[in-house]
């Protein structure tokens, strides 16, 4: 499925890099483990083989995807009716989800409310968790550093205001 030096993102955690596939042995069981350095925070983690896809682990997205999904940060309407504790929960599925789309749907959703008031804690958390996985995956597909990507992110997403 995936390979050392593969390029890919974990839902909550961002992206990283494949380092190495070891067999390991835990709790007296032995099993083959993603080993997967992440980009931000320079985190190292450890990921069954069997876990890999139910956790919804993918490959990073191509330059045009991602730009797509620079793209969609402007477009698209948002749900402003919504009660904060519904939005909280379906922002916290499409972050689970993996998809970078759902992912900037998030951030996109979150700056506009941001706009109008301030957000609460717990979505403000969300907004830089979410903001924190685009640079991760933003930095790998550009070839460019944190700093870079998160510079560029935000010209993106604050552009025009």
């Amino acid at each position: 499925m995936f390979k050392v030096g593969d390029k890919v993102v974990y839902p909550l955690f961002g992206a990283g890099v494949i380092e190495a596939i070891e067999e390991k042995e835990i709790l007296g069981e032995k099993q083959l483990y993603y080993i997967l350095k992440m980009s931000l925070g320079k985190m190292e983690m450890m990921i069954p083989s069997v876990k890999m896809e139910q956790s919804g682990v993918r490959q990073v997205v191509d330059e045009e995807t991602m730009e797509e999904v620079l793209d969609l940060l402007h477009d698209g309407e948002s749900d402003s009716t919504i009660a904060w504790n519904q939005r909280y929960r379906i922002n916290m599925d499409k972050m689970k989800s993996g998809d970078i789309y759902k992912g900037s749907e998030v951030i996109r959703d979150l700056i506009r409310i941001n706009k109008q008031k301030p957000l609460g804690t717990g979505e403000k958390k969300m907004l830089d968790d979410a903001m924190q996985i685009m640079v991760s995956e933003l930095a790998l597909v550009k070839g460019i550093g944190e700093k870079e990507a998160l510079d560029l992110l935000n010209q993106v997403v604050y552009q025009g205001t």
